[in-house]
Protein backbone atom coordinates (compact mmCIF):
# COMPACT_ATOMS: atom_id res chain seq x y z
CA UNK A 1 0.00 0.00 0.00
CA UNK A 2 2.31 2.69 0.96
CA UNK A 3 6.35 3.03 1.59
CA UNK A 4 8.06 1.99 4.69
CA UNK A 5 8.82 5.60 5.21
CA UNK A 6 5.48 7.26 5.40
CA UNK A 7 3.92 7.02 8.84
CA UNK A 8 1.35 6.91 10.90
CA UNK A 9 0.01 10.28 9.03
CA UNK A 10 -0.05 9.02 5.45
CA UNK A 11 -1.58 5.52 7.14
CA UNK A 12 -4.45 7.28 8.45
CA UNK A 13 -4.75 9.67 5.33
CA UNK A 14 -4.79 6.48 3.53
CA UNK A 15 -7.80 4.82 5.82
CA UNK A 16 -9.94 7.98 5.52
CA UNK A 17 -9.61 8.43 2.21
CA UNK A 18 -10.59 4.70 1.77
CA UNK A 19 -13.59 5.28 4.64
CA UNK A 20 -15.02 8.26 2.82
CA UNK A 21 -15.05 6.72 -0.21
CA UNK A 22 -16.19 3.21 0.12
CA UNK A 23 -19.10 2.73 -1.86
CA UNK A 24 -19.31 5.66 -4.24
CA UNK A 25 -18.30 4.12 -7.14
CA UNK A 26 -21.83 3.02 -7.06
CA UNK A 27 -24.69 5.47 -8.72
CA UNK A 28 -26.79 4.89 -5.90
CA UNK A 29 -25.41 6.42 -2.21
CA UNK A 30 -26.86 5.14 0.95
CA UNK A 31 -28.33 7.75 3.28
CA UNK A 32 -25.24 7.44 5.78
CA UNK A 33 -22.82 8.39 2.61
CA UNK A 34 -25.10 11.24 2.24
CA UNK A 35 -25.28 12.57 5.72
CA UNK A 36 -21.30 12.26 5.90
CA UNK A 37 -21.12 14.79 2.93
CA UNK A 38 -23.31 16.60 4.69
CA UNK A 39 -21.51 16.86 7.79
CA UNK A 40 -18.03 17.00 5.87
CA UNK A 41 -19.38 20.04 3.96
CA UNK A 42 -20.48 21.77 7.67
CA UNK A 43 -16.83 21.19 9.32
CA UNK A 44 -14.84 21.78 6.02
CA UNK A 45 -16.90 25.29 5.67
CA UNK A 46 -16.04 25.84 9.20
CA UNK A 47 -12.47 25.39 9.15
CA UNK A 48 -12.54 27.66 5.90
CA UNK A 49 -14.39 30.43 7.27
CA UNK A 50 -12.64 30.12 10.37
CA UNK A 51 -9.59 31.28 8.53
CA UNK A 52 -11.06 34.64 8.04
CA UNK A 53 -12.89 35.42 11.31
CA UNK A 54 -10.10 35.28 13.05
CA UNK A 55 -8.85 38.01 11.07
CA UNK A 56 -12.27 39.74 10.86
CA UNK A 57 -12.29 39.89 14.48
CA UNK A 58 -9.66 41.99 14.81
CA UNK A 59 -11.67 45.02 13.98
CA UNK A 60 -14.80 43.58 15.09
CA UNK A 61 -16.12 42.27 11.88
CA UNK A 62 -18.59 39.30 10.61
CA UNK A 63 -18.65 37.48 7.51
CA UNK A 64 -21.31 39.93 5.72
CA UNK A 65 -18.48 42.37 5.86
CA UNK A 66 -15.84 39.71 4.14
CA UNK A 67 -18.24 38.89 0.89
CA UNK A 68 -18.57 42.68 0.65
CA UNK A 69 -14.73 43.15 0.52
CA UNK A 70 -14.20 40.24 -1.39
CA UNK A 71 -16.68 41.12 -4.19
CA UNK A 72 -16.03 44.84 -4.23
CA UNK A 73 -12.05 43.43 -5.06
CA UNK A 74 -12.81 41.44 -7.63
CA UNK A 75 -14.95 44.24 -9.23
CA UNK A 76 -13.46 47.85 -8.66
CA UNK A 77 -16.35 50.05 -9.38
CA UNK A 78 -19.04 47.68 -8.99
CA UNK A 79 -22.12 49.17 -8.31
CA UNK A 80 -24.30 49.06 -4.64
CA UNK A 81 -27.34 47.33 -7.46
CA UNK A 82 -25.08 44.81 -8.28
CA UNK A 83 -23.29 44.13 -5.60
CA UNK A 84 -26.94 43.02 -3.86
CA UNK A 85 -27.44 41.18 -6.67
CA UNK A 86 -24.44 39.19 -5.75
CA UNK A 87 -24.92 38.82 -2.42
CA UNK A 88 -28.66 38.21 -2.23
CA UNK A 89 -29.43 39.93 0.76
CA UNK A 90 -31.73 42.97 1.91
CA UNK A 91 -30.57 46.44 0.82
CA UNK A 92 -31.19 47.02 4.91
CA UNK A 93 -28.59 45.11 5.60
CA UNK A 94 -26.24 46.02 3.04
CA UNK A 95 -26.19 49.45 3.67
CA UNK A 96 -25.30 48.78 7.22
CA UNK A 97 -22.17 46.75 6.39
CA UNK A 98 -21.10 48.95 3.87
CA UNK A 99 -21.31 51.88 5.73
CA UNK A 100 -19.33 50.68 8.48
CA UNK A 101 -16.94 49.73 5.83
CA UNK A 102 -16.61 53.07 4.42
CA UNK A 103 -16.55 55.22 7.88
CA UNK A 104 -13.86 52.82 8.68
CA UNK A 105 -11.78 53.89 5.03
CA UNK A 106 -11.83 50.49 3.88
CA UNK A 107 -14.18 50.89 0.89
CA UNK A 108 -15.18 54.61 -1.40
CA UNK A 109 -18.14 54.95 -2.74
CA UNK A 110 -18.72 57.59 -5.15
CA UNK A 111 -21.67 58.41 -7.80
CA UNK A 112 -21.80 57.15 -11.06
CA UNK A 113 -20.99 59.16 -14.18
CA UNK A 114 -23.33 58.34 -16.37
CA UNK A 115 -26.24 57.68 -13.87
CA UNK A 116 -25.88 59.60 -10.88
CA UNK A 117 -28.64 57.60 -9.11
CA UNK A 118 -25.39 54.89 -9.04
CA UNK A 119 -23.27 54.83 -5.57
CA UNK A 120 -19.87 52.80 -7.43
CA UNK A 121 -17.97 50.97 -4.86
CA UNK A 122 -13.77 50.44 -4.69
CA UNK A 123 -11.24 49.40 -2.14
CA UNK A 124 -9.33 51.61 -0.32
CA UNK A 125 -5.59 50.94 -0.42
CA UNK A 126 -6.33 49.47 2.99
CA UNK A 127 -9.23 47.73 2.30
CA UNK A 128 -7.03 46.09 -0.21
CA UNK A 129 -4.03 45.54 2.18
CA UNK A 130 -7.22 43.58 4.57
CA UNK A 131 -8.56 41.85 1.62
CA UNK A 132 -5.45 40.19 0.90
CA UNK A 133 -4.86 38.98 4.24
CA UNK A 134 -7.90 37.21 3.69
CA UNK A 135 -7.69 35.70 0.93
CA UNK A 136 -3.76 34.71 1.53
CA UNK A 137 -5.43 32.43 4.58
CA UNK A 138 -8.03 31.18 3.07
CA UNK A 139 -5.75 30.22 -0.07
CA UNK A 140 -3.37 28.66 1.87
CA UNK A 141 -5.70 26.09 3.15
CA UNK A 142 -7.05 25.56 0.09
CA UNK A 143 -3.58 25.42 -2.05
CA UNK A 144 -2.48 22.93 0.32
CA UNK A 145 -5.54 20.55 -0.04
CA UNK A 146 -5.71 21.01 -3.42
CA UNK A 147 -2.07 19.99 -4.03
CA UNK A 148 -2.73 16.86 -1.94
CA UNK A 149 -5.78 15.73 -3.65
CA UNK A 150 -4.40 16.43 -7.14
CA UNK A 151 -6.26 17.59 -10.01
CA UNK A 152 -8.65 14.58 -10.34
CA UNK A 153 -10.14 15.20 -6.76
CA UNK A 154 -10.06 18.95 -7.95
CA UNK A 155 -12.27 18.90 -10.69
CA UNK A 156 -15.00 16.55 -8.64
CA UNK A 157 -15.06 18.69 -5.96
CA UNK A 158 -15.47 21.57 -8.11
CA UNK A 159 -18.30 19.56 -9.80
CA UNK A 160 -19.71 19.04 -7.05
CA UNK A 161 -19.85 22.59 -5.86
CA UNK A 162 -21.19 23.77 -9.06
CA UNK A 163 -24.48 20.98 -9.22
CA UNK A 164 -25.12 22.38 -5.22
CA UNK A 165 -25.92 25.65 -6.71
CA UNK A 166 -29.65 25.83 -7.62
CA UNK A 167 -29.74 25.26 -10.88
CA UNK A 168 -31.55 29.01 -12.01
CA UNK A 169 -28.73 30.92 -11.00
CA UNK A 170 -25.50 28.21 -12.10
CA UNK A 171 -25.23 29.78 -15.08
CA UNK A 172 -24.84 33.57 -13.15
CA UNK A 173 -22.78 31.89 -10.05
CA UNK A 174 -20.64 30.57 -12.89
CA UNK A 175 -19.74 33.33 -15.22
CA UNK A 176 -18.81 35.56 -11.92
CA UNK A 177 -16.77 32.79 -10.52
CA UNK A 178 -15.27 31.90 -13.60
CA UNK A 179 -14.45 35.38 -15.46
CA UNK A 180 -14.32 38.11 -12.22
CA UNK A 181 -17.53 39.57 -13.63
CA UNK A 182 -21.13 40.40 -12.07
CA UNK A 183 -24.00 38.84 -13.49
CA UNK A 184 -26.64 40.39 -15.66
CA UNK A 185 -28.91 42.50 -14.14
CA UNK A 186 -32.01 40.00 -13.88
CA UNK A 187 -29.73 36.67 -14.58
CA UNK A 188 -30.14 34.06 -12.10
CA UNK A 189 -32.82 35.86 -9.71
CA UNK A 190 -34.90 33.18 -8.29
Amino acid sequence: MGGAGEGKDGAARRLHAALLNRGEDRLFLTDDQLRQGVELMFFAYKEMVGDADRILDERAYGRAHHRCLHFISRRQGLSVAELLEILGVTKQSLNRVLRQLVEDGLVSSSVGAVDRRQRLLRLTAEGEALVRRLSDAQNARMRRVYLESGPEAVRGFRTVLAGMIDEERREAVLDLVLSGAAPEAGRGEG
